[in-house]
């Protein structure tokens, strides 16, 4: 991986991109830079990355991710190292020397092959390291702990992944959802909506900010759709949790609120 040839990346990697400026969703979404020379496994690895609420951009080597880092404001650097000439550990340590991104975690995926780069990775001041075939869970809980996403919100991620407020419970890793100790069913548009509200309870979030966590990145989302989203949800929650209740903030947008008494 040399960083001097650039790959073509598809263009809905692109367009990708510029939906999440559109809607806002970098606010929302931890934005991972991808530095790897290889297509397919951007988008391998950006799919694995936004079915888990991040979002993620494409770099070819240590000077594309730096000129992208004078534009954006990542959270971590995903790099893929493989077998080639000029290893990762050089772009790794042209990262680390830089202010915008000295701090950031850098987490490299070492390919069969390449096994040799630990060390110098290392060296060059790499957070984690994980040689290839790795589990997506494993690479997910890395970003998660380097990036204090258990931590984050007003509600905070608890007992391995439980979200709660009120007798109303989500357990992220199982998709499941429970009110007053009964389970809720919903589709997985309405799970991520009520995540979103779950991780800060009586926070308004805008409508932007719902599409943003709950739809793909490359798919249009008219007002109207979030609203009909949103009102099926009300109803789960009504009937299986009444202690409390999505409000509506007019020309705000909606938060989760516990009801009085």
């Amino acid at each position: 991986m040399s960083g001097l040839e650039q790959p073509r990346w598809p263009a809905h990697a692109a367009d990708a991109v510029q939906a999440d400026a559109v809607v806002g969703v970098a606010l929302m979404k931890p934005l991972v830079l991808i530095c790897s020379q290889d297509a397919e496994f951007y988008l391998f690895l950006s799919h694995i990355l936004e079915v888990d609420g991040f979002t993620s951009e494409p770099a070819g080597g240590a000077k594309e991710a730096l000129a992208r880092a004078d534009e954006r404001e990542f959270q971590a650097v995903v790099l893929d190292c493989g077998p080639a000439s000029i290893t990762g550990s050089a772009i790794c340590a042209r990262l680390k020397r830089e202010p915008r991104t000295g701090s950031l975690p850098i987490i490299a995926l070492i390919a069969p092959g390449a096994e040799n780069q630990h060390l110098d990775l290392l060296k060059a001041g790499i957070d984690e390291s994980f040689v290839r075939p790795i589990a997506p869970a494993k690479l997910l809980d890395c970003l998660r702990a380097k990036l204090a996403l258990t931590k984050r919100g007003s509600n905070g991620f608890e007992n391995g992944g439980w979200l709660s407020c009120g007798k109303l419970e989500m357990k992220l890793d199982a998709h499941r959802v429970r009110g007053n100790g009964h389970e809720i069913h919903l589709g997985p548009i309405e799970f991520n909506l009520l995540r979103l509200l779950l991780e800060a309870p009586g926070k308004v979030f805008t409508r932007d900010e719902l599409i943003g966590a709950a739809w793909p990145a490359n798919i249009h989302v008219g007002v109207r759709t979030v609203d009909v989203h949103m009102s099926r949800l009300r109803k789960a929650l009504k009937e299986a949790s009444p202690g409390l209740a999505i409000r509506t903030v007019r020309s705000a947008g909606y938060s989760l609120e516990e009801l009085d008494g």
